[in-house]
């Protein structure tokens, strides 16, 4: 089983519009709701390539309620803790003419210290159950870095791994924890490192650099143009596809997945890296946030090109 943590859900809209304009009455052609929230997206996804899932974190209200449904309808066992508040909703808008994407975020209802305390000792309750934990996107309101470096440690004292997806002075943080792998994208290993990637080769010293301070896998992610991995089984440089994208939301939770999968299948690091790039990228051919098809999948595998480095 996968453990997933998302500590900050959401209901996931996502509108699509002729063209959008701002500042005048925009009507939208067609809607779809969603859970969302980025550990429950690679929950979905990795359920659909085949993973027993559990899905854990915090809700509050009727909206959480439907997240909830929505996560146990996928067939993955939904554990959250409840809070007071109301989960909150993140619109995505695709302007067809322009084709390109509008976000809008909402924080999130506040949690209490001892909110978090019972999302730990829930944490701690699934985690023996656990093969590979997942934990992804921002602490809410209220909480600290401590409540992912909790939840780190005791997986990483239990000897499972965790992949760590966040950013900022939250991922600097947790780095203290040593994670099992960590999946920056350039901007965000621009904060980390202070240096200005602006090059392959730069980019990857700084893969092979956290590596060196004891992150086992680092995987830098670089949307169209692939991704680079610095692993305990090589450095790689990885190439995917040109793909007509319908949907990029979500590839990068997909690429999580698929990771999570590889791992607890305990497949070479180059087969999970392949695995997880076509997963990443069948996200982007479906409107769905979160989703892949195994088909797309599948055809994808093939056209993965892996480069080890060294």
């Amino acid at each position: 089983m996968i453990l997933t943590v998302t500590a900050n859900a959401a209901i996931d809209k996502r509108y699509v519009v002729e063209r959008y304009g701002v500042g005048q009455v925009n009507r939208v052609k067609s809607c779809t709701a969603n859970a969302g929230g980025k550990g429950i997206n690679v929950a979905r996804v990795a359920s659909i390539v085949g993973e027993k899932m559990t899905a854990t974190g915090f809700l509050g209200g009727h909206a959480g309620k439907f997240i909830d449904e929505r996560v146990a309808a996928r067939g993955i066992r939904s554990d959250f803790v409840w809070c007071e508040g109301e989960s909150r909703t993140c619109i995505n808008i695709w302007d067809e003419v322009n084709e390109v994407q509008t976000e809008f975020l909402e924080p999130g209802f506040s949690v209490t210290e001892a909110d978090c305390d019972r999302l730990v000792e829930k944490f701690c309750s699934i985690l023996p159950e656990a093969k590979v934990v997942t934990i992804s996107g921002s602490e809410p309101k209220g909480a600290t870095s401590s409540l992912y470096r909790r939840m780190i440690r005791v997986a990483g004292d239990a000897g499972i791994p965790v992949l760590l997806d966040t950013s900022g002075k939250l991922l600097e943080d947790c780095l203290l924890e040593r994670p099992f792998m960590i999946k920056p994208n350039i901007d965000e290993i621009r904060q980390l490192t202070h240096r200005p990637m602006d090059s392959r080769e730069a980019l990857l010293r700084a893969a092979r650099d956290l590596h060196d301070d004891g992150i086992a896998t680092v995987v830098i992610s670089l949307g169209s143009q692939g991704s680079l991995v610095s692993s305990q089984e090589g450095v790689f440089d990885v190439k995917v596809p040109k793909l007509e994208t319908v949907n990029s939301v979500g590839c990068g939770d997909s690429m999580i997945a698929g990771f999570a999968v590889g791992i607890s299948r305990g497949l070479p690091m180059e087969e999970t890296i392949r695995l997880a790039s076509a997963v990443s990228a069948a996200n982007a051919l479906r409107q769905e946030t979160g989703f892949v098809l195994m088909e797309d999948v599948e055809r994808l595998l093939p056209q993965i090109d892996i480069r080890r480095i060294r």
